[in-house]
Order: structure tokens, then C-alpha cells, then sequence
């Protein structure tokens, strides 16, 4: 239960820990929204760390290495490299004391490079994550300092640290090479350690007016001012960059300054802009301004793209009418994300016209129309209009998916949800050969010291190179050392073979269930909802102060303890399994009977507060299915969790069920706006 702001979200989720696509052999391929692993791991290569028998480790040299963390959290340097020396005997983790006294060295930006400890680290440490990380990080610092000849020298990177991808990058700008400009602009995303890569692209002249038309309209459309205007600087010199600056303070006040058609290419992009900021500062009178002038003051083109502007802010605030100023937007190439709204601004129409939907998805780009979510659509679309056999044939693309849409087409198929055929159980052999390799020895040790940070690091390296038998393996290590999460992000891994009591591990002794059952809600459903709240962490905390297994904010823990009865409450105690637990289930029903008794609305308001759903619902004229209603919630993350939550909600049924797989169009049901 995460407290959501209260401005709209638009820019689709991501962190650099999360997958950008997973990708299966027909091409199918979750969204960046979708994705549910933390990051892409190159399987069936060769592992990437070493393999060696569990020894002993000296107790004396880990206490060096407990000092060390301290100094180090401490910033206390100076005292690293002694505890470093005292550290070696500790084969498991012995090397971390240097190693964050050297990153440590290398983020600092007016000291000289210590090139020959880092090397002397790097040759010591081989095929190990933190050497690889520190090679990062002295590519990183060497960019830094002009020095592109080492960067090069050392790169690329081995593992997900888009820094150091960046510098690579720009040291082959610098020697004269071509890079996938594409591939780069896609992925660093708002990174200020890329910022200076982009840069050097544009002056190479890799980087084409058109692609940084392209990220500047993304930003204005995202409401990201800060990147808007360092695109914008990038772009525009002089009196452009001053109008720039006034059109997004004040929009209407700058249109009304302008006339006639646009003198230069530059005049045209900046009122293109102008209405794109009118569009969120104020669209019932801007919609005006762009029917009675914008033929007037915008070219055909950029006419369009300001009509999609208002559609997308229309669309996120619910207002049906977003749909005809998408038509206007005709079959204009948009945004990922709004392209997406404007597919869902057809779901949202009082009677779906089919057809449209259908049209809008074709709009898409050819890649964002293999994502699950549009191949599952557009089936349903030509479903809807008697094409069944072109319909079963992307139903049938989404047969081996098992996230929410693939359970949805699954019943489109074939009436029901069947639960595929499970992976045979881990052996004794393959767990013992599991167990020698290093990095995730290492990693085991860092969640036993509790340094979470630190060992998920080390596993996802460790897990890099490894085939399905290997990733399931690792995956029952982790859950021998109650590493719940660990088990659950290995597992999903996995390419062609699936375990789903690992996928769907259903930890704490059945009671999770109990306090369900006790509470009168479906322990499936509240599974799912940990699973996607905290991957059964118990120690678990987000950035706005939600605590434990059900994420519990401090004031819904007061709240509800008031109501309940507890006693002995006390904020300390939210963390507490049992405490946890009990506080959340019963909000959790609470949230449900509030809500009419729909899941549906219940799994959003314990996201994103109870009031929201009742409003979203109110803004249908007559009941909507289960799955428009969850598609066009207008909160990024909550449209996420809702479908997440209730998608794990069917595969833990099964699990407790016997392999018994409910409904998943049943569950989601219908949803009435009273």
C-alpha cells in the first residue's frame, strides 16, 4: 500500500533494476511498464564467476569486514585500507573493504585516478562482481577527466550500470565511431551521468535534429521540465531559448503573441510546444485556442500532435472526449506512452467500438504492438468484429505468457486458465553444484549481515550465464536461506522450463492464509498482494514509508489498530510479522467492503487510497468489465499492481487448489460506476 502523489503519472515506470522487455522466441515481449524482474540476465552462456566448495571463513577477518562496512557507512575512509589488510583471509567477502575504499577514491572528482590500485583490485579479483563494478566506476571517472582512450580501453561493462554504459558510449563517439544512437536515447532515460554522452552525440553529429525533436516532445508531453529544457538548450540559441522559456511558463499569454504562419522551422516547433504546455495548463479553454487558430498557427503535422496533447490529458484525467481528439491525431506516430492512452481512450468508450480499437493499436509501432497488452487487445477487437481465426492466431502468441494477459487470452482459447506443465524438482546434485558457485556464496553471506543492497547485487551477477536447471537451483538455495524474493526473481528467469512453487513461493507456514481466512478474504488474493508489495521481505520499506510484508503506511497502521482494537499497538511494531499482517488484511478488508465487495476496486484503493476508485468508477456511464477498468486506471503504478496483483492471485489459487486454475475474467467481473 504505497502513497501515490497527487499529480498524474506520466512517465511509464522505470529504474535501471528492472527489465526493460522479457523476450520468448515468437518475439512476444512484456512493455517496460510490465516487466516483473528486477534485470535481464544473458542466459545459457558460460557462468560468470567461479565455482569452488562452502569453506570455513576466518570469524577474525569478518569482524574486519563488519568494522569496515561500518567505517564505510560512517565515511570514515581513512580506516579502510588497515581493515582492508586485516580483511584478506575472508575468501568470501575479504575483498569489499578495498573495494569501497577505492570507489570511494574514484568518486572523487578533483583527485587523480589511483590507476594502479585499481588495477592491482581488478587483476586480484577476477570474474567477480566487485571487480566489475569498479571497472564501472574508473570508466566512469575517466570520462569524467577526458581520459577516453582508457575507457575504451577497459569497456564495455559487464553488468547493468548505465554510467559506465554511457562513458563507453561517448569514448567512441570521441574516436570517430558509430554507435546505436536508437539504443542509446532509449536507454538512458533521465540519467545526468548520460547527459554529457548526449551531448558529444550531437555534436558528431550523430544525434539528427529529429531524434532530439523527439526527446524534447517527449519531456514536454512527460511534464519533465528540467529535461525539457536541457533538450530545448540543445536545440535552441538565443531568442528561441527566451521563448522557450516564456512559452512554458505561460502558454497562453505566448500564443497570443504569435500570427500567421510560422516564418522558420524553429517558430513552428515552439508553438507546437506552446499548445502541448496549454494542453496541461488549462484544457477547456486551450481546446478552444487549437480549434479556432491552430490551422492558422501549426503545420498540418504538429496540428495533429497538439490534438493529441489534450487527448492525452483528457484521457488521464477520464474525460471521454479524449477519444475525438485522438481521432483528430488521425494515424499520427505518437509516444509510446500516449499511443498507448490512445488505445485505451477507445476502451473507454461508452459502447467500444471495436474497430477502433483495433485501428488505434495499428497506429503503434511495429514493436510496441507485439507487447503483451496490445496483442491481447487487438485479438479482442477482431474477436469482437466475427475475425476469430485472426484473432485465435495472437491469442495463441500469448500461450506461454503467464503474466495477466496471457491468462486473459488463455481463456479467449480455450474457455480456461490451465496451468502449465512444471519444471521437474531440484536434485541433490544440482543444488551441491549450485552451492560452489562464489558469487552467490558471497551473496548469501551479505544477507546474512544483512546488507541487502549489497547482496542483490552480488546475485544477479552471480546469476548471469546460467541455463533453466541452474536459475532453479540457485532459486532453492534462496529458499533454503528464507531469501523469498531471491526465489521469486531467479525462478522467473528461467526460458523454458517453469517452476511455479518457486515463481509462486507461498512462504510463513500458511499464516498469511489464517489471518485471510479470519478476516473473511480469499488467502490467493492476499498472497498476491504481498508477492507484489514486498516479495515476502518482511524488512521491507518504500520511499514514502510503507513498512513490511503487506506495506503498511504509518498512518493506515494507527488507523486501523484504532479500529480493530489492538492494544498493544505501537508504530515500532509494524515491521512484526504478526502485527503487519493483522493490519493489513483487515485493511484490506476494509478497503473491500467500502469498495461494494469488488477486488477489483478493493486491490486499487489499497494502492492508492480508497477515494480514487470510487472516483475513476464514476467517471463510466453504465458497468464496464473487470479488465477495461483495470487497463485504464490513470496511476502508472496502480494499473500495474492492480494486474499484477490479481494475475498472482490466480496462479496462487492453483497452487493451493491442486492445480485447479479459477477464472481470471470472473475475478475482475464487472465494475459499475454507482
Amino acid at each position: 500500500m504505497k502513497k501515490i502523489a497527487k499529480k498524474y503519472l506520466f512517465l511509464p515506470l522505470f529504474t535501471i533494476s528492472m527489465a526493460a522487455c522479457s523476450s520468448d522466441s515468437t518475439g512476444v515481449h512484456a512493455s517496460a511498464e510490465e516487466s516483473d524482474t528486477e534485470q535481464m540476465v544473458a542466459s545459457y552462456s558460460k557462468p560468470r564467476v567461479d565455482y569452488k566448495p562452502i569453506r570455513v571463513v576466518d570469524s577474525a577477518a569478518r569482524s574486519s569486514v563488519v568494522q569496515a562496512y561500518e567505517a564505510m557507512r560512517t565515511r570514515r575512509w581513512e580506516s579502510l585500507p588497515a581493515l582492508a589488510q586485516a580483511a584478506q583471509a575472508d575468501h568470501e567477502l575479504g575483498s569489499y573493504p578495498m573495494y569501497w575504499y577505492l570507489r570511494n577514491q574514484l568518486s572523487q572528482v578533483t583527485m587523480p585516478i589511483p590507476t594502479a590500485q585499481v588495477q592491482q583490485f581488478i587483476q586480484a579479483n577476477p570474474k567477480t562482481y566487485v571487480a566489475e563494478r569498479l571497472k564501472a566506476e574508473w570508466m566512469i571517472a575517466s570520462a569524467a577527466q577526458g581520459d577516453y582512450a582508457t575507457v575504451l580501453k577497459l569497456g564495455p561493462v559487464g553488468i547493468n550500470n548505465l554510467g559506465a554504459q554511457c562513458a563507453y558510449a561517448q569514448a567512441q563517439i570521441q574516436a570517430g565511431q558509430k554507435v546505436d544512437v536508437k539504443k542509446l536515447v532509449a536507454s538512458m532515460k533521465n540519467n545526468d551521468r548520460c547527459w554529457s554522452m548526449l551531448s558529444v552525440l550531437k555534436a558528431s553529429g550523430q544525434l539528427s535534429d529529429v531524434q532530439l525533436q523527439t526527446l524534447l516532445r517527449d519531456a514536454v508531453e512527460y511534464d519533465d521540465k528540467t529535461m525539457a529544457r536541457r533538450y530545448a538548450a540543445m536545440m535552441f540559441t538565443g531568442d528561441a531559448m527566451t521563448q522557450f522559456n516564456a512559452l512554458m511558463n505561460n502558454p497562453s499569454q505566448w500564443l497570443a503573441t504569435q500570427s500567421g504562419r510560422a516564418i522558420n522551422r524553429t517558430q513552428e516547433e515552439l508553438r507546437a510546444l506552446a499548445f502541448s504546455r496549454l494542453a496541461r495548463q488549462d484544457r477547456d479553454m486551450g481546446i478552444g485556442v487549437l480549434q479556432s487558430r491552430g490551422a492558422e498557427l501549426l503545420s498540418a503535422t504538429d496540428l495533429q500532435w497538439a490534438y493529441s496533447q489534450f487527448a492525452l490529458i483528457a484521457v488521464l484525467n477520464q474525460e471521454n472526449r479524449a477519444d475525438d481528439w485522438y481521432r483528430s491525431a488521425k494515424d499520427l506516430r505518437l509516444s509510446d506512452y500516449n499511443a498507448a492512452w490512445r488505445v485505451r481512450a477507445a476502451l473507454r468508450q461508452d459502447k467500444v467500438d471495436w474497430k477502433r480499437v483495433e485501428q488505434t493499436i495499428n497506429f503503434m509501432s511495429p514493436e510496441q504492438q507485439e507487447e503483451t497488452a496490445w496483442l491481447y487487445w487487438k485479438g479482442r477487437a477482431l474477436k469482437a468484429q466475427g475475425k476469430a481465426e485472426q484473432a485465435k492466431a495472437l491469442f495463441s502468441l500469448l500461450n506461454k505468457q503467464y503474466d495477466f494477459y496471457g491468462q486473459l487470452a488463455q481463456e479467449e482459447l480455450n474457455g480456461k486458465i490451465v496451468l502449465p506443465a512444471q519444471a521437474a524438482p531440484v536434485t541433490a546434485k544440482e543444488l551441491a553444484h549450485i552451492k560452489q558457485n562464489t558469487g552467490l556464496q558471497r551473496a548469501i553471506a551479505l544477507f546474512n549481515l544483512g546488507w541487502r543492497a549489497e547482496g542483490v547485487a552480488e546475485w544477479g551477477y552471480a546469476i548471469g550465464g546460467l541455463n533453466d536447471r541452474d536459475l532453479m537451483a540457485a532459486a532453492e538455495w534462496a529458499k533454503e536461506a528464507q531469501l523469498y524474493d531471491r526465489v521469486i526473481n531467479t525462478s522467473m528467469l528461467t526460458k523454458h522450463q517453469v517452476n511455479f512453487k518457486q515463481r509462486y513461493i507461498a512462504p510463513f507456514e500458511g499464516r498469511v492464509g489464517q489471518q485471510a481466512r479470519s478476516v473473511g478474504i480469499e488467502p490467493s488474493w492476499v498472497y498476491g498482494l504481498i508477492r507484489q508489495e514486498s516479495r515476502f521481505v518482511p524488512v521491507a520499506r518504500s520511499s514514502v514509508g510503507a513498512s513490511g510484508l503487506m506495506q503498511v503506511m504509518p498512518g493506515t497502521a494507527r488507523l486501523v489498530a484504532s479500529k480493530i482494537g489492538m492494544s498493544d499497538f505501537s508504530p515500532s511494531r509494524v515491521n512484526e510479522f504478526e502485527t503487519n499482517t493483522v493490519l493489513g488484511t483487515n485493511y484490506l478488508r476494509m478497503t473491500l467492503d467500502d469498495l461494494g465487495g469488488n477486488e477489483v476496486l478493493a486491490t486499487a484503493g489499497y494502492n492508492a487510497g480508497p477515494n480514487r476508485p470510487k472516483r475513476w468508477r464514476q467517471t463510466f456511464a453504465q458497468p464496464v468489465e473487470g479488465a477495461i477498468f483495470a487497463e485504464t486506471i490513470p496511476f502508472t503504478e496502480t494499473r500495474l499492481y492492480v494486474k499484477h496483483v490479481l494475475s498472482n492471485a490466480i496462479w496462487y489459487d492453483a497452487m493451493f487448489n491442486h492445480g485447479k486454475v479459477k477464472s481470471l475474467k470472473q475475478r475482475l467481473g464487472m465494475v459499475s460506476p454507482w
